[in-house]
């Protein structure tokens, strides 16, 4: 009998290696390679290259294909982060950290559409039908014509689908879960992962049905299994969001669709999740007069303009090397405008203990949160507080120069919706807005000077 042979395949971007390394050749990242078994398939085309293939059909640019309108979900913000509602013939993956709340925000979207004439099918490896029922009843969606399913094999999964009419959306939970028999490896392995999805975009693509992919995280955020699943597929979701706040974040960081870097946001209550269609307002929250070291950022999230506020806490160190801690943010970043302060504004923030955080749990990752972190930090060193009708946001650039960002009137159209009357921006900005007070920057130091005049 012959031995069996194996081989080891990079988590991150799949590279295949007859003996374990330490870093992937393909992707750089450490420790990320896996033993599996050999699928004992050609690496190459081998005899392939010369042997004569069939003919492909080559078609022209332009075509007259019927072109199916969007299935919508109505509700409002899963279908912004889409795009504006589903695609048919397109492969969706959705991930988040354990208990997030994939597995209910999936199965309200295709009540949903249920509801809307849609044929959907929900199959689940990790819940019997009965369980899936269960959180369907807590969730008021028992009533719904949603096919429920609980298989992990990914022949009969297939082989339920194309007998008789094909459904419109089907809903695998989740794509670690499924096994192709073929393939010896355990379910959740790298080639079960790769293989399972394969198929399942493939079925997609040609029975032009919306096939939605819950995917599990690692501890570092990524969907486990390789990297190349994310490349595989037309959409990606991450659901983000702090257990310890009822907020939820949808966002989208690939789309062939419809635009990246949109965000959906939800609260999470006792009948699952609900749209929240004034976010700003939301995460503001109740801001009852002047605080020293808080900040409103004006910061857009792809078209979505978003006013959240940014605590700061500078603090006497009694440590060598004084502590830095962030949530929310990038702490390189803050590094950098601690960094631009000192040596260009003069206030040695280095000796302090800085603490940094973004109110409601949500993660900026936007440069022009600059000006709004640098406030925030000038008002706790000196103890004045900004005025709370004020709104700030602009890149910091090492020298200390305050530069311009994009989508202005967006910023100051949502700051005004809510009731502020100042805004803090950088200069030579282009914008129409007459109805807010409007400071411009050119200077980190011009920033210093209105906060706090006093501080030396």
């Amino acid at each position: 009998m012959a031995k069996q042979k194996h081989i080891y395949i990079c988590n991150c971007c799949g590279s295949t290696y007859s003996k374990w390394i330490g870093q992937c050749e393909g992707c750089n990242e450490w420790n990320t390679l896996v033993e599996e078994a050999s699928e004992n398939s050609p690496t190459g085309l081998g005899k392939l290259a010369t042997a004569k293939g069939n003919i492909i059909t080559l078609s022209a640019l332009k075509g007259d294909e019927e072109i199916l309108p969007r299935m919508i979900s109505k509700i409002g913000e899963f279908d912004r982060v889409t795009g504006g509602g589903l695609v048919h013939g397109s492969a969706i993956l959705i991930g988040g950290d354990p208990g997030i709340g994939k597995s209910t925000i999936v199965l309200q979207a295709v009540s949903k559409l249920a509801g809307n004439n849609v044929s959907t099918v929900y199959i689940s490896g990790e819940e019997s039908v009965a369980q899936v029922r269960m959180r369907a009843e807590r969730l008021g969606l028992s009533d719904s014509t949603v096919s429920l399913a609980s298989e992990t094999n990914l022949r009969d999964i297939l082989a339920t689908l194309t007998k008789g009419k094909c459904p419109d959306v089907v809903v695998i939970d989740s794509i670690q879960t499924m096994y192709a028999d073929t393939i010896e490896s355990a379910p959740g392995s790298v080639s079960q992962v790769r293989t399972c999805a394969q198929e399942l975009i493939r079925f997609a693509k040609k029975k032009n049905v919306c096939v939605i992919l819950v995917g599990h995280v690692t501890k570092d955020g990524q969907i486990a299994g390789p990297r190349v699943l994310e490349h595989m597929v037309d959409t990606v979701l991450y659901f983000e969001g702090d257990r310890g706040h009822q907020f939820r974040i949808l966002r989208a960081v690939k789309n062939r669709f419809g635009g990246t870097d949109e965000i959906g946001v939800f609260e999470m209550g006792e009948l699952g999740l609900t749209e929240v269609p004034n976010p700003s307002a939301l995460f503001l929250g109740d801001r009852d007069g002047d605080v020293i070291g808080a900040a409103v950022f004006a910061g857009m999230e792809g078209s979505r303009p978003m006013l959240v506020e940014i605590q700061a806490l500078v603090a006497q160190s009694s440590l060598g090397t004084p502590r830095r801690a962030v949530v929310g943010w990038d702490s390189a970043r803050l590094a950098m405008i601690i960094a631009v302060l000192d040596a260009r504004c003069g206030l040695g923030l280095g000796a302090f203990d800085i603490y940094l955080n973004v109110a409601g749990g949500l993660k900026i990752s936007e440069p022009a949160a600059d000006l709004a972190v640098a406030a925030a930090l000038i008002s706790s060193l000196s103890g004045d507080p900004i005025a709370k009708e004020t709104i700030i946001f602009g890149e910091i650039a090492l020298s200390g120069e305050i530069r311009p960002v994009g989508q202005a009137d967006s910023r100051l159209k949502e700051a005004q919706k809510l009731g502020f009357s100042q805004a803090f921006i950088p200069s030579k900005l282009n914008h129409k807005n007459k109805k807010i007070k409007i400071a411009e920057l050119d200077q980190l130091i011009k920033l210093v000077d209105i906060i706090a005049p006093n501080l030396e």
